[in-house]
Formats: C-alpha cells, sequence, structure tokens
C-alpha cells in the first residue's frame, strides 16, 4: 500500500484558498497578490480579535493558512482597538501591490472567501466583536 503525503490535503486546500481569492479580485494567475491580500487581512483581523475569538476563528481555517494567521501572533497584545480607517490603513500599508481595486472593496472580497471556510455561527462571534463601522468592511 502506498503512502499518502501527509500534506496533500492542505496543500490542495491552501491553493484552492488562494484561486478563490484570484477570482473574487477578477485576477488571473496572481497567486503572489492573493497571498498577501489574504495574509494582510487574516493578520490584522486576528489582532483586532480577542485571543478567545482569534482562536475559534483560526481553528476553522484550513491547517496552512491556519499558519499564516497565527504568524507573529502576540496574544499578550490583543485585542487592538482600532477603528475601520484604521484597520483599512494597516491594509494598504503592508500591501505593496498596485491594483484596481480599493482598499476596503480588497477587505470585503478577502473576508467573502473567509465566509466559504469559516461556518456561519464563527462569521457572526467575529462580526459581534467588530465596532459597527468596521463590521461594515465584512
Amino acid at each position: 500500500m502506498a503512502s499518502q503525503d501527509p500534506f496533500a490535503s492542505t496543500i490542495q486546500k491552501s491553493n484552492q484558498f488562494l484561486r478563490e481569492i484570484e477570482s473574487e479580485m477578477g485576477w488571473e494567475d496572481r497567486k503572489a497578490q492573493a497571498y498577501a491580500a489574504l495574509r494582510i487581512v487574516l493578520q490584522t483581523l486576528r489582532d483586532r480579535l480577542t485571543v478567545e475569538e482569534a482562536a475559534d476563528f483560526g481553528a476553522q481555517l484550513p491547517q496552512l493558512i491556519r499558519g499564516i494567521y497565527y504568524e507573529g501572533w502576540k496574544p499578550s497584545a490583543v485585542p487592538k482597538k482600532i477603528s475601520k480607517e484604521q484597520f483599512i490603513n494597516i491594509v494598504q500599508e503592508n500591501f505593496f501591490y498596485s491594483v484596481e481595486l480599493t482598499t476596503p472593496e480588497l477587505i470585503k472580497r478577502v473576508f467573502r472567501v473567509f465566509e466559504r471556510y469559516v461556518s456561519e455561527g464563527e462569521i457572526k462571534d467575529v462580526k459581534a466583536e467588530l465596532p459597527k463601522k468596521l463590521k461594515d468592511l465584512f
């Protein structure tokens, strides 16, 4: 019996996640841009959540995406109380590609992909932690 690659499934799911971001953005073969958008939106959102909510949200992400999510995380420094404008600025300052979308639209489209992988209940819990104006991005 041949052994299966233990990483094949998570690699496949993560690549699908990136393809879905590319599709949402209207990008074709821009995996590096999709990854950059995913990474900065994911980590900025994570830092806005409480430790418990961040862990609940992260638990539902594909394994490799979860690694990106937790990269550089400092649980003792969260939640960061940032406004909608600050959230947008963080994403804008850390997304180094020139694209035809506005930063708020980029954030909304990445979040649409999250909604395909994370339960509706968890999405509601995440939104419940955000101030009203910041919820508008999602």
